[in-house]
């Protein structure tokens, strides 16, 4: 079973070593396929076939005409060529010792039955302490999402907060958001929901949560996920990587990072409005209404109920 690992790094000093550990860690690095949007200057572009056994499609582009991560991972997805399974991680990631079979013996078994769903969550950390990748993690049971504790809707946008909560739990648990640095799902999800570029980042994870659920995919959580963030921060061990918003990145550009933040932030409230974005567009097995009944989160109302704020609790993804 092939697996094509979507990556869209921005100036990452550890994305070669993110490459380097999949493939070491992997049950079957010949069978892996990375597609990678590399936003960094020349004199940093990785030489693909160091990676072997696996294959590396690589694009580069040069840091002032990047557009923001959503567009990144637009193009990467766009790398794709026909691998059973799809991984869309982030760059600057490390792995449990066969992660992929690991990925797959889940992904199998939370198919059966159903059109479509995808594993995500917001993963582990872990920290560099000298060269040695050390894991920090909270549970290695499962890790659900819901809205950030006193968190909920601005007044000029859609836009909510979401977080890791550890659940004592041995068995998938559905769930109502998604990760896009760790979201694992059957290859088919690409020409089904391509990533939409017009997002810039904030968001883009409701969006995307929202074209799957009403177009009848599930999203669930697994114990014991496989993979682990790089956080940047001073914990980290590892040298900050800059950010596509930073102010001496932004200024360079012909379009700064607000401009697309706000057109993202239309964007979000157009798909969720029902308006027709084409390929981008809300489906219509479920409905926004039958999301709220289920997650707690209202768009349309813009109000939270108490669920949203707690790993649900039902198994059966369905409107009640």
């Amino acid at each position: 079973m092939a697996i094509f690992l979507s990556i869209a790094s921005y100036c990452d000093p550890v994305l070669g070593f993110t490459l380097s550990q999949a493939i070491a860690t992997a049950r079957w690095p010949e069978q892996l396929h990375f597609g990678i949007v590399d936003q960094s200057p020349a004199a940093h572009a990785l030489q693909p076939r160091a990676y072997a056994p696996a294959r590396v499609s690589y694009v580069r582009f040069d840091p002032v005409y990047a557009r923001g991560p959503c567009w990144a991972r637009a193009i990467a997805m766009s790398l794709y060529d026909g691998e059973d399974w799809f991984l869309q991680v982030d760059s600057h990631m490390d792995f449990d010792l066969h992660w992929d079979q690991l990925l797959l013996e889940q992904g199998e078994e939370l198919m059966a039955g159903r059109p479509g769903m995808v594993i995500t969550a917001y993963p582990n950390p872990f920290v560099f302490e000298g060269d040695r990748p050390v894991h920090k993690p909270a549970t290695d049971k499962v890790l659900a999402h819901v809205v950030k504790t006193d968190h909920g809707f601005e007044a000029d946008h859609l836009v909510l907060s979401f977080e890791a909560h550890p659940v004592d739990r041995d068995e998938p648990l559905v769930g109502f958001h998604l990760a896009a640095g760790c979201l694992f799902g059957p290859g088919k999800i690409v020409q089904a929901f391509p990533y939409d570029p017009w997002f810039y980042f904030h968001g883009e994870e409701q969006a995307y949560a929202a074209r799957l659920y009403t177009h009848g995919w599930d999203i669930f959580h697994m114990p014991g996920l496989p993979l682990y963030h790089l956080y940047n921060n001073a914990e980290s061990g590892a040298p900050a990587r800059p950010l596509h918003w930073d102010a001496e990145q932004d200024r360079v550009r012909e379009r700064n990072w607000w401009e697309l933040e706000n057109r993202s932030r239309a964007r979000l409230a157009a798909l969720l409005g029902g308006d027709d974005l084409g390929a981008y567009s809300l489906g219509r097995v479920r409905s926004m209404a039958d999301y709220a009944a289920f997650s707690g989160i209202d768009f349309a109302a813009r109000t939270l109920a108490s669920r949203a704020y707690k790993p649900l609790e039902r198994l059966d993804p369905q409107p009640s």
